[in-house]
């Protein structure tokens, strides 16, 4: 059995187009016709006979969340996260022998609003399965006699300090409809079929709700893992242990050798009757998995696994200091998970609906008068299936090391969608996406998921024309320049992976962006406090985040930073070839240029000011106006000096740093760079995985937007970066700095490019090898040398 996805040479969908353009056969099936206002489990079964072998292709949805099993086995997991107008669907080809069968499908419904998480759409519980072939009859929701049984047992709770990740859930084992997966049990009752289903072209029915869209990921890592040591076992006297500090007395040394050999899935444990612990579990890397919770015995006991990013150095509901993240020892323990309640039964398995994430798990037992077994506790590691195709080192072993968390961080932000963090949110920020899908595309050849990413935002728009900050996400919510930043992302996609029917169909979204943007100009021709929260960068002194006259004035960065959206928005326009655009926007970038020029100014200190007052400064506005390209000649000599040497600028922290990096890259300050990258160096010593969302104190211990210092080492420091449309061409200006050598092997849509290259004084020797069909230009100083395919000597 396997997935298929539209792209895969094996699956064609052009010939079947009432499964993409139209209404499908088959039909929406539910448990009950009357809409539900409480959170739902439901499985559905269809069980039936095949006279001989066959493969059966058959396509999956269900609002929200869908687990399908064939004979008892889980083949997959779904419906893949979009929105309402683009509901996706997964296709799998089922190879079935002759004789008995069953399918099973565990769907679940939280609601359109919660419990179920920020970037869950939802209308109501339904399940839709449609076969292709002559098996219609056998397989259709709608025309087979499928049956269907809510599950028990499950209770969904409030989930604390990771407000928008959805609710958690307790098991009640007692209450649970065991085997389920294999059709067992009683309680099944016929399914009611309540509406067509398909796509929204061609639909006849005016009242269709989802529209149906093939996958376009490919499925989620499923890997189980046996991991983790017991770092600390004490006796607890009940299972709140919210305020309850880890204390070396208390540990109980002679049971840490049992725990770590169910961890390691060498043995079960048993906990006798009548029993209490609190075992503190070190994953020792941070991960994102379902945990899995294997027992037998033990009617009336309780097992807690909480999962948390690191300890607290004081009671601070999640938002605290951690301190050294490998130290436990006189910290407290505040995190979030799932709770499960044996029944009695043997081989009781129990999982949670949608996966955690941590470094550390809070397993709390409790036993009533039977023992309880665990036979198994491990973990099912789950994110985007990333093939890395990128390598890197230099003379300077700190860059290498911070490659290890930074793609940590980035495979743990990375599923159906990218994600800010995978343990608070879980939303696809703009701002955030922009930089993961820079690193992507410099470490793997797979653009799925950054087309994916940039149509949903595209799709988000409102009727102003911007984008939503973050999407897919049932709670709205406007960062105006975030859609800036989307912007860029279309243009950096059509330079590093071009495809110009996808690049000119977000022709429309970048229009309207900057129309958008246009209405908020004054009568000095600038951007004037757009609406919505003008959310720039962390800086300590910014209120939320916004520099001054961010949220009710005119900004400064804000205006630059439109100013630079021009450019590349009319660059845009020339490579799809409307040449009228890209004038109208290079006009508007060299208004709003003068307008900035002329009340930001600061001739005193050389720099533009954050104000129309010229209170205040930063890096960011320097940044955005060098890179931009708008400063006039005369003064960019100082913006430049400024930003370098001026002690008194708000510095860019870990998110905007990208934006100073590419200043420093662009003023031939690689040195820079690395002088900058102090926080990543300290990763390690502070004895984190990933890379954090701010400096210290942080409240995200894994944010990826941390990892975009690996962009740079590809782009910046080797110099790499597409010089036409789709990366046809190379340019290749290394900016080693301080480095005496560097190498590394970069994604290409065509391959991938190798670069080895050595300081020889002021100069740089070394080799680069291109892929088939592309060639390039290596820039050094004045010195340009033609690059040819395969290998180069330089």
């Amino acid at each position: 059995m396997r997935t298929l996805l539209p792209s895969d040479p094996f699956m064609d969908l052009s010939d079947k187009n009432f499964w993409v353009r139209g209404q499908w056969p088959a039909k929406w099936i539910c448990e009950t016709v009357h809409a539900s206002t409480e959170p739902v489990v439901v499985a559905f079964r269809r069980r039936f006979r095949l006279d001989a072998a066959a493969r059966v292709r058959v396509h999956v949805s269900a609002d929200e969340r869908y687990e399908l099993f064939v004979d008892g086995e889980r083949v997959g997991r779904g419906s893949e996260r979009g929105d309402l107008g683009h509901w996706y669907f997964e296709t799998y080809d089922l190879d079935l022998a002759a004789g008995e069968h069953v399918i099973v499908a565990r769907t679940w419904w939280l609601g359109p609003q919660g419990p179920c998480p920020f970037a869950q759409f939802s209308v109501r519980s339904r399940f839709v399965l449609a076969s292709e072939g002559a098996h219609a009859a056998l397989l259709d929701t709608g025309k087979a006699a499928w049956e269907c049984k809510r599950l028990g047992g499950y209770t969904f709770l409030p989930p604390g300090m990771a407000w928008g990740a959805g609710a958690k859930v307790r098991i009640s084992g007692k209450d649970a409809s065991w085997g389920f997966e294999r059709g067992e049990g009683d309680g099944w009752k016929p399914a009611h079929a309540v509406g067509q289903c398909g796509n929204a072209d061609r639909m006849m029915d005016g009242n269709a709700t989802w529209f149906l869209s093939p996958a376009k990921l490919p499925p989620m890592l499923d890997q189980p893992l046996n991991v983790g040591v017991a770092r600390h076992v004490e006796v607890i006297a009940s299972d709140d242990t919210t305020k309850l500090f880890v204390s070396s007395t208390a540990h109980l040394a002679a049971e840490v050798d049992g725990w770590n050999r169910l961890l390691s899935g060498k043995s079960s444990l048993v906990i006798p009757a009548r029993t209490r612990r609190r075992v503190i579990v070190d994953l020792q890397d941070y991960h994102t998995a379902y945990p899995e919770l294997t027992v037998s015995g033990g009617k009336g006991s309780s097992v807690r696994i909480h999962w948390a990013e690191g300890m607290f150095v004081k009671e601070s509901h999640g938002y605290g200091p951690k301190g050294n993240r490998d130290e436990i020892d006189g910290k407290l323990f505040e995190g979030i998970g799932d709770a499960f309640e044996p029944d009695g039964g043997r081989t009781r398995r129990f999982e949670s609906l949608w996966w955690e994430s941590g470094r550390y798990l809070e397993v709390v037992v409790m036993t009533a008068d039977d023992a309880l077994t665990i036979d198994a506790l491990r973990l099912r590691e789950t994110h985007y299936p990333f093939q890395w195709d990128a390598t890197f080192s230099s003379s300077d072993p700190r860059l290498a090391a911070v490659m290890v968390p930074a793609i940590r961080t980035l495979e743990a932000c990375s599923h159906e969608t990218y994600m800010d963090c995978p343990y608070y949110e879980q939303l696809m920020y703009v701002g955030d996406t922009r930089l993961e899908v820079l690193v992507t595309y410099a470490m793997t050849r797979d653009a799925r998921l950054p087309r994916k990413a940039i149509e949903l935002f595209d799709q988000s728009r409102d009727t102003s024309g911007l984008t939503q900050s973050r999407y897919p996400s049932f709670a709205k919510q406007m960062i105006p320049p975030f859609s800036l930043w989307w912007v860029c992302m279309v243009h950096d996609y059509a330079m590093w992976r071009g495809e110009p029917a996808f690049v000119r169909a977000r022709l429309l979204g970048v229009r309207s962006v900057i129309d958008a943007f246009c209405a908020f100009l004054n009568a000095d021709g600038l951007v004037e406090a757009p609406h919505g929260w003008n959310f720039m960068d962390w800086v300590p002194s910014w209120k939320n985040g916004m520099p001054l006259e961010g949220d009710t004035g005119v900004s400064g960065p804000l205006n630059w930073q439109f100013a630079l959206t021009l450019r590349l928005a009319a660059s845009l326009e020339d490579m799809v070839g409307d040449p009228e655009q890209a004038a109208r926007c290079r006009r508007l970038a060299d208004r709003l240029s003068a307008a900035i020029d002329v009340t930001f100014w600061d001739e005193r200190r050389g720099l533009y000011a954050d104000d129309r007052a010229k209170t205040t400064f930063s890096e960011h506005a320097q940044c955005l106006a060098l890179i931009g390209g708008n400063v006039p000649p005369a003064r960019r000599p100082r913006v430049e000096s400024g930003l370098l040497a001026d002690a008194d600028l708000a510095r860019t922290t870990i998110y905007f740093s990208h934006y100073l990096f590419e200043t420093y890259r662009m003023l031939g300050r690689t040195d820079l760079i690395i002088g900058r990258m102090d926080l990543w160096f300290s990763l390690g010593g502070l004895g984190l995985h990933t890379t954090l969302e701010a400096p210290e104190p942080s409240r995200s211990d894994c944010h990826a937007w941390g990892a975009h210092p690996l962009h740079h080492y590809f782009a910046s420091i080797l110099g790499i970066r597409p010089a036409t449309f789709g990366f046809a061409t190379v340019r290749i200006e290394p900016k080693l700095g301080p480095l005496a050598w560097a190498k590394g092997t970069l994604a290409h849509p065509q391959g991938v490019i190798e670069a080895d290259l050595r300081a020889s004084g002021a100069a740089v020797t070394g080799t680069v090898t291109l892929p088939h069909g592309v060639s390039g230009t290596f820039v050094q100083g004045t010195k340009v040398i033609s690059l040819k395919p395969g290998l180069n000597s330089i």
